[in-house]
This record gives structure tokens, C-alpha cells and sequence, in this order.
């Protein structure tokens, strides 16, 4: 597994680097040995160490933030986070390669010891048609509806597009790349 460790608002000191990629060496076992696995290191105000993760493996993220007051222990949180979530990612792909009703079970995914260990089930679905719009009248649309999201289908290039909103109180689209 290629380990690549960035320092933002930070020097990523050797010590640091060298922490965090040992940490991270340990995912090996679990996946294929072309993983890459990029951690950033940053901190806000002096106050903020925050430390995220994105592991690419076989075509799949994987992505996870701590923070707290040192930097060591947001490598340890984001650490622990990013194996819940790895571990999660190995039962899928184990579950589908044996019969999926097997070790699948729902009341297993109710009893799992982390809330982040339970396997969310889909309980609804819902159809809808797409409107060919621009971006404006998706936006508009979503607004109206009072969502967080919103597919549509682009006038301009004829794929389906999602208008989502940010955090930050301003909006967001996702196009795919084709």
C-alpha cells in the first residue's frame, strides 16, 4: 500500500508522517497491494489538528476526518474510523461472494457492536420522471421541494446531473465523467 502523508497550515514532520504511515501500513492485509492511501494534516486556529483519510482500493473510496486537540490522536481516531469502515467494505464483498442470505442477516446487522458496523438497509424507493433542465432551474426546483439534493437530467449535455447543498449554505453539482 502506497502511503502519501500532506501537511496543510502544518509541517508534516518526519515523526508525524512516519506515525501515520505505520498507522496506515497495517490496511494491507485487508486490501489489494495497489491501494493508495493519502492522509492530510492540518490544523485550524492552532487549536483544530484534523486529520482526514481517502484510500482508493479496486476502484473504491474509502474517506474518513478526525479532529481534536493533537495530532497524534486524530491519526489514532481517523484510524480506528477508517478500519470500522474497511472492515465493513471486506464482510460486503465476502458476504456477495457467498450466498448473501447467509451471513447477511439483517438481525446481524441490527446487533453489530458500532452504529458504523450496521449495514443500512434499503427500506424505500421511489421513481420519478427526469425533466431535462439547467443547472439554475435545478437549483430553483430544489429550493421549492426544500431538499438537500436534486437529480436532474442536463439540458446542456443530456446527463444526469445532482444539485446538492452544502454545508456551507451554498450548492454543489456533481456531472459524471463519461
Amino acid at each position: 500500500m502506497q502511503v502519501t502523508v500532506i501537511g496543510r497550515h502544518i509541517e508534516a514532520t518526519e515523526a508525524l508522517k512516519q506515525y501515520a504511515t505505520e498507522r496506515f501500513q497495517r490496511f494491507e492485509k485487508y486490501l489489494p497491494k495497489n491501494s493508495q492511501a493519502t492522509i492530510t494534516l492540518s490544523v485550524v486556529k492552532k487549536l483544530h489538528h484534523i486529520a482526514e483519510a481517502m484510500i482508493k482500493a479496486n476502484g473504491v473510496l474509502i474517506q474518513a476526518s478526525e479532529e481534536t486537540e493533537e495530532m497524534y490522536s486524530s491519526i489514532d481516531l481517523l484510524y480506528e474510523k477508517i478500519e470500522r469502515r474497511v472492515r465493513k467494505y471486506k464482510e460486503r464483498l465476502t458476504d456477495h461472494k457467498h450466498q448473501a442470505g447467509i451471513t447477511g442477516t439483517p438481525e446481524a446487522a441490527q446487533t453489530a457492536a458500532h452504529p458504523e458496523d450496521r449495514i443500512p438497509q434499503i427500506i424505500k424507493t421511489k421513481r420519478f420522471d427526469l425533466k431535462p433542465m439547467h443547472p439554475d432551474e435545478a437549483v430553483m426546483q430544489m429550493e421549492l421541494l426544500d431538499k438537500q439534493f436534486f437529480f436532474f437530467s442536463n439540458a446542456s449535455s443530456g446527463h444526469i446531473n445532482v444539485i446538492y447543498r452544502r454545508n456551507d449554505g451554498n450548492v454543489g453539482l456533481i456531472e459524471p465523467n463519461l
